[in-house]
């Protein structure tokens, strides 16, 4: 959207989580929450973005991975309320004279649209100095309240507290999010006190300013499920549900099926193709990206991992990250696979761990099979090459290759490559002494009768 830049705010302690945890990098949707926030900002292509953050957040760098290729960051090394935090992005937009937009990273559901609302309700006929949202819930309980003029501008925001019983007995609340002519911006916030008592400058003392300036500010409404507050893990239990029950429709009407809807559960960044098919109980976290045709079927779970066309994954299947499954793949039940690649047509059925591994197309791997990749210092890699068999129950003690072609017995423990069409069984000498099992049971048979 020309003309517009996103602000977002995410300094806030969350002293309500009870976690050590930031409050905006609590995942939702295998996402932390702030990346909702800022993927919200992004469907309105904005010319710029900024994320303020708190000292908290900006100590846990590792928390802010891809944030910097989505937005700026100021810090407010303070916390002085949330006119304070706004003004903290003078030095990024100061000379901006579009429209900034307000936004809050522990209020993650709102959709893009309804933004796309606000932003018209502040461009409407000349312009007013600011819109805000509102809402309607069931219950206003403490909510702050919109209190508007007789021509249906916005005279102020009241907060409950000090609201009399007439201002309390109004239904339109405040969500928090608002869009400001950015010209006025930063003088609107210097003329803001904190006369109050936690000493702190609100950014809701805003439209009153505008009012006594003559100016005029907007109202936009929102639906109450949209505008929701995360602010302990309860509120964040009832977002997740919201969340999945959104990506699980956008998922069907793209063109997947879900078998069981409210069992699966999906990542923000989830990437489905036309004609796959999700079982029951599948669980697909982040980074996952799964091309058309390919059946994910039950209790299999998705991490990392990119699952190539036509490809049958479980039931009871682990895919881990660094993964990539080849088009026709099979990984079957109780398969794990970790930091591989699985060439077309490769067939992991049964009961096998694969990690660390490059593993063929058309090569057929038997129930048990392990990949011993790790000998307590450091990892190894497997390679199996192109149309290989290896019996079951075999061990690939890495580093090591089996060649193109190659056949590995059942049981074995492969210790050193195997070149290509070669057959290769490393187990102990069958031995056998005939009638030795009649004999023990005549030896054992007073020891029976006695039990």
């Amino acid at each position: 959207m020309s003309g517009l830049a996103c602000v977002v705010l995410a300094a806030g302690k969350g002293t309500r989580m009870r976690s050590a945890l930031p409050k905006v990098l609590h995942p939702l949707a295998g996402r932390p929450m702030v990346e909702h926030a800022l993927a919200i900002a992004r469907a309105l292509a904005p010319e710029r973005t900024v994320l303020v953050i708190g000292p908290e957040l900006e100590a846990d760098s590792s928390g802010l991975e891809g944030v910097s290729e989505a937005a700026a960051c100021v810090v407010q090394e303070e916390p002085l309320g949330t006119a304070h935090a706004v003004a903290r992005t003078r030095p990024l937009l100061e000379d901006f004279g579009g429209d900034v937009l307000v936004l809050y990273a522990d209020t993650p559901l709102v959709r893009s649209e309804t933004l796309a609302g606000l932003i018209a309700a502040r461009r409407a006929g000349d312009g007013a100095a600011a819109a805000v949202l509102g809402f309607r819930p069931e219950d206003p309980a403490e909510y702050g309240r919109l209190i508007l003029a007789p021509d249906g501008t916005l005279a102020r925001i009241v907060e409950y507290v000090e609201a009399s019983e007439d201002e309390r007995a109004v239904t339109l609340c405040n969500a928090g999010m608002m869009a400001v002519d950015g010209r006025r911006l930063f003088p609107l916030l210097d003329a803001i006190g904190n006369d109050n008592a936690k000493g702190e400058y609100y950014l809701t003392d805003l439209p009153a300013i505008v009012a006594a300036e003559g100016g005029r500010c907007a109202v936009a409404e929102a639906p109450a499920g949209e505008v929701m507050g995360i602010n302990d893990r309860v509120q964040l239990a009832e977002a997740e549900r919201v969340v999945q029950d959104r990506l699980r429709r956008a998922a069907m009407e793209a063109g997947a099926t879900l078998v069981d809807p409210a069992t699966v559960w999906l990542s923000l960044d989830t990437r489905l193709g036309c004609d796959v098919t999700l079982g029951p109980n599948v669980v697909i976290g982040p980074e996952v990206v799964i091309e058309d045709g390919v059946e994910i079927r039950p209790f299999s779970h998705l991490e990392g991992v990119r699952v190539r066309e036509g490809a049958v994954i479980g039931p009871f299947a682990r895919l881990r990250p660094g993964s990539d499954i080849g088009e026709g793949a099979r990984v079957g039940n109780f398969v794990e696979v970790k930091g591989s690649t699985v060439a077309q047509g490769a067939k992991i059925n049964h009961l096998s761990y694969v990690g660390d591994a490059g593993v063929g197309a058309g090569a057929n791997i038997g129930a048990g099979t392990i990949t011993c990749n790790y000998d307590g210092y450091r990892k190894s890699r497997t390679e199996i090459g192109e149309g290989a068999f290896i019996g079951s129950n075999t061990a690939l003690v890495a580093p090591v290759t089996v060649g193109p072609g190659a056949v590995v017995g059942a049981g074995s423990v492969i210790t050193e490559d195997v070149e290509a069409d070669a057959i290769a069984v490393a187990r102990g000498e069958q031995r056998q002494r005939e009638g030795a099992a009649a004999r023990r049971r005549e030896r054992r048979k007073p020891d029976l009768a006695e039990g």
